[in-house]
């Protein structure tokens, strides 16, 4: 179907405001641009709490933020959110709204994660702070008001490389237990370039440019292995056994098709999946809320999703 036209409208906003030659955008660009963008995420989720504490991380201190909901039981479900950004930009403090939004949808306590960003600190600085907080959640759930036996992991765009990534070595190191992971608008494969890449490369809300600079700034050298599952997790062979899926795509986002082969290879590997391709959108429109009304449905039903899913 065509581009939703509320969408649409952002996209030409977006265009107009922006500079008419496109070029590498420097890292304080990115970061400025994406908390603007983040300001059109709707503030509406009553009744939740946050309160910033720091967790040890393997490079030392990782912020974070929680949230409760007021009607939250003493053990809740608990709810390890990465941020999105491209792995360079983006913190607890952009995604306020939407983690907010999810631990109000999903009755979670919801701990967000303020993980180190390149190009600061390069690969795998993310992917350590990432399972460091996860594992940490799970030791201190008691003290956290969290039910350690219901986890989910999550994250939207680069947000959600992290939660697969997290799942996927929880696969291979016993001892930490996830029933869900909630992956919205998914990056999830480097090393092809896929068709949704390339039809929608430009004047998409993310480009080519952006992407691969967030990819140059994140690695640490050309020499990097790409199909590594830590950088690509699309790519990771050992899937059976992975904690439920619940995967949120867009149908003009460029890592659409990425999102959608990892939901088929899950499925196939015997992986219960819940996975919807969202008409008309485009990437991060969840984060939206402000001005597209689809931003609140998918919201509400990733929150009906993971209770679900921590209830089972």
């Amino acid at each position: 179907m065509p581009l939703d036209p509320l969408a649409k409208r952002l996209l030409t906003m977006m265009a107009a405001a922006g500079p008419q030659a496109r070029s590498r955008p420097s890292v304080e660009a990115r970061r400025q641009s994406l908390a603007k963008l983040m300001q059109f995420a709707r503030a509406d989720a009553p009744d939740v709490t946050a309160s910033d504490g720091t967790l040890p991380g393997p490079g030392g201190e990782v912020p974070y933020r929680l949230y409760s909901h007021a009607s939250a039981s003493e053990r809740a479900p608990g709810f390890v959110f990465f941020h999105g950004g491209g792995l360079v930009a983006g913190s607890i403090a952009t995604h306020d709204r939407i983690a907010a939004a999810l631990a109000h949808a999903t009755g979670c306590r919801l701990v967000s994660v303020d993980y180190r960003l390149a190009p600061e600190h390069k690969f795998p600085a993310a992917v350590d702070d990432a399972i460091a907080a996860t594992e940490w959640v799970a030791r201190e759930a008691s003290s956290l008001g969290i039910d350690a036996e219901r986890l989910v992991v999550g994250g939207d765009s680069a947000g959600a490389t992290l939660a697969a990534i997290v799942c996927q070595e929880a696969l291979q190191n016993a001892g930490l237990s996830i029933v869900a992971q909630c992956l919205i608008c998914p990056v999830l494969d480097f090393e092809e370039t896929s068709p949704s890449r390339e039809a929608f490369a430009e004047g998409h809300l993310i480009d080519r440019i952006t992407i691969e600079a967030d990819l140059a700034d994140y690695l640490p050298g050309s020499n990097i292995d790409t199909g590594d599952p830590r950088i690509s997790p699309l790519r990771a062979t050992r899937l059976a056994g992975l904690p439920t899926a619940i995967i949120h795509t867009a149908e003009f986002d460029p890592m659409r098709d990425e999102g959608n082969a990892y939901a088929r290879k899950l499925l196939a590997a015997g992986v219960a999946v819940e996975h919807v391709c969202h008409d008309g959108m485009v990437h991060n429109f969840h984060a939206m809320g402000a001005i597209l009304p689809q931003a609140q449905l998918v919201l509400s039903q990733i929150g009906e999703q993971v209770r679900r899913a921590v209830e089972t």
